[in-house]
């Protein structure tokens, strides 16, 4: 396993106690990266699909992992969302390296950001439609599960994987319409407040895009997710980029293999980003 170095690491929906979550990919990256600052940006943990029958060794293990990274001196940023909006009324708390806020104000060399999971856009989660989009959930979720059989399969017979619901995504006018409209929304927002970048999560949508209107220009960007993209947002060498994790299978011995590794976090103080 190659280490690598990050200033910054963003994620988000990471539905962890759901079918879909891919948890052992997720520890697998957790403990490939050193960096002094984690932001987990809403929807780490599912309490809208949450069942206490089914929360596996492995979503287990990135909780404690996370607990390890804190411990060790990485900052943990936890924004909530709709999935684990009961955290919300622990907004601002901190306890040592941990802090749980509904939004987050960071500048990076010279520019201000604003971390934030995106929901308040999103009007088909709120009030009564709120029941629809639970139902919503758990059908995405069974998808998600019909996806890692037929996966599975595909991998067998030598074949690349392939997603059901990108497919759907990208044929459904409507749900390209909705993105689009998101991204626009939550863009004039953030220039309106005089942001430089903001970052969400929420549509599983990973994305780095610059915006611009006759009021000015953001820099969008979203990390996706721990469903269907796997990926995530690092600053490296005062570059964005997206990290996508790669198209395979994690096999039992590459796990065992990260597990061994000695856990070194660099000392570089978070004030130096």
């Amino acid at each position: 396993m190659n280490i690598k170095n990050a200033d910054v690491v963003v994620i988000s929906d990471v539905h962890l106690g759901t079918y879909g979550c891919q948890a052992e990919e997720l520890l697998y990256y957790l403990r490939s990266i050193r960096t002094n600052l984690l932001i987990i940006n809403g929807d780490f943990i599912d309490g809208w699909n949450f069942s206490k029958s089914y929360f596996p060794e492995s979503h287990f293990e990135v909780l404690q992992y996370l607990l390890r990274m804190i411990q060790q001196g990485t900052k943990v940023i936890y924004v909530t969302g709709n999935h684990d909006e009961f955290l919300r009324k622990y907004s601002d708390l901190e306890l040592g390296n941990l802090c749980i806020v509904d939004k987050f104000i960071l500048e990076i060399d010279d520019s201000k950001y604003w971390f934030f999971h995106g929901d308040v856009f999103d009007f088909s989660t709120q009030g009564v439609s709120r029941i629809t989009a639970k139902i919503g959930g758990k059908a995405y979720d069974l998808l998600i599960v019909m996806n890692k059989f037929l996966n599975k399969v595909l991998i067998a017979l030598g074949k690349e994987k392939y997603s059901l619901s990108k497919k759907i995504k990208n044929v459904v006018k409507n749900a390209i319409q909705f993105i689009n409209n998101f991204e626009e929304q939550v863009c004039l927002n953030a220039i309106e407040h005089g942001y430089d970048y903001v970052v969400c999560g929420h549509i599983h949508c990973p994305k780095i895009k610059k915006y611009a209107c006759e009021n000015g220009e953001v820099v969008y960007m979203n990390s996706g997710d721990w469903v269907e993209n796997l990926s995530a947002l690092e600053y490296i060498n005062g570059e964005w980029r997206i990290f996508n994790f790669p198209n395979r299978i994690i096999k039992p011995e590459m796990i065992k293999e990260s597990r061994l590794r000695n856990f070194g976090l660099r000392k570089k103080s978070l004030e130096a980003i």
